[in-house]
């Protein structure tokens, strides 16, 4: 028999991320193990003692998660097998007995925050913001002995499973449509399937500072016709003004393409890594031309080698005509 499969997730329970790891088959029978700040998920990949870990990378609202692309571009390698899409949704929670008039620190996940901003000005604009690990973790805290916040945002699934949480607002959200992005990562192992509806990540460090160094980072995508569906830059904490660019390319590292592309990235960065090829969440499939589909690379290398080929066997045999004097 196989060893059951191990999942980390940032948690506490009750997590939009373990909400996101609960869309993967067979993680309802898996063992799930939540860790505290997505380093401490991925670090249990790294040491073996997980399978893999779902953590947030992106959201609609704030974009880029930045401990999670941080956390990946450094370390031991690891790689994205999948990705999740999470509708988010928030409430506002406290101890039984309080009032929302009576709220003056409210604690949560920092993008948490950000996506209830101005609900929060509109309704109770002098609370104080206590950042969290996590939504779920804020929320709990309030049941802890000494805890110096009075309220909380998180997914409405943390209060219907806590009877000692009230529900002070519901819907607090300043963008109904917000959707997190979460990915469940690995070690390095054989890439999954394309699917035709893919995305590659990449870590890109900028090789030096100078002008024109980013535009040739990205023309080893335009001149492959790649499209860039995420790009962010992120210091590399050596020194000010060193950077590293996580990147999102629609297409798989199989296809000719991005293939190509890859190579070009890695000759005028080295140091480029690579995060993983999967299928997207939303299975839109990238728009590719014609003249950079796998079928144009194909005969294009053929017809390179046909220039290549040594000389037909009847020159070789000397019975080829000699240039006139």
């Amino acid at each position: 028999m196989q060893p059951a499969t191990t999942y980390a997730f940032l948690g506490p329970e009750g997590t939009f991320t373990e909400a996101a790891l609960m869309q993967v088959p067979g993680a309802a029978d898996a063992r799930r193990v939540p860790a505290s700040n997505v380093n401490a998920a991925l670090d249990q990949v790294r040491a073996g003692s997980a399978d893999a870990a779902m953590v947030p990378i992106e959201n609609s609202v704030e974009g880029g998660v930045t401990a999670t692309l941080d956390a990946i571009a450094t370390g031991r390698e690891l790689r994205i097998i999948r990705e999740v899409l999470v509708p988010i949704s928030f409430v506002l929670v406290a101890r039984p007995g309080v009032r929302l008039e009576d709220v003056r620190r409210v604690s949560t996940h920092g993008h948490a925050w950000a996506q209830c901003r101005l609900w929060m000005d509109q309704h109770i604009p002098e609370a104080e913001y206590v950042p969290g690990s996590s939504t779920a973790a804020a929320a709990m805290g309030l049941l802890a002995d000494g805890c110096h916040y009075d309220a909380a945002i998180c997914a409405p699934l943390v209060a219907q499973e806590n009877e000692d949480l009230a529900v002070l607002a519901e819907d607090i959200g300043d963008n109904p449509g917000a959707v997190t992005r979460f990915i469940l990562v690995s070690r390095p192992g054989p890439l999954p399937s394309p699917t035709g509806a893919d995305k590659t990540t990449l870590v890109v460090p900028l090789p030096e500072d100078r002008p024109g160094a980013l535009m040739e980072i990205l023309d080893q995508f335009a001149s492959r016709g790649v499209n860039l569906s995420r790009i962010e830059s992120r210091p590399t904490g050596q020194y000010l003004g060193h950077y590293f660019f996580s990147i999102d390319a629609e297409g798989h590292a199989c296809e000719a393409r991005m293939a190509d592309a890859l190579a070009g990235l890695h000759r005028i960065s080295p140091g480029t890594r690579f995060i993983g090829s999967y299928p997207r969440a939303d299975g839109q499939a990238a728009v590719v031309p014609d003249h950079t589909s796998d079928a144009a690379f194909a005969a294009a290398k053929a017809w390179v080698g046909s220039i290549l080929q040594p000389a037909s066997s009847a020159g070789e045999n000397g019975s080829q005509a000699s240039p006139t004097a």
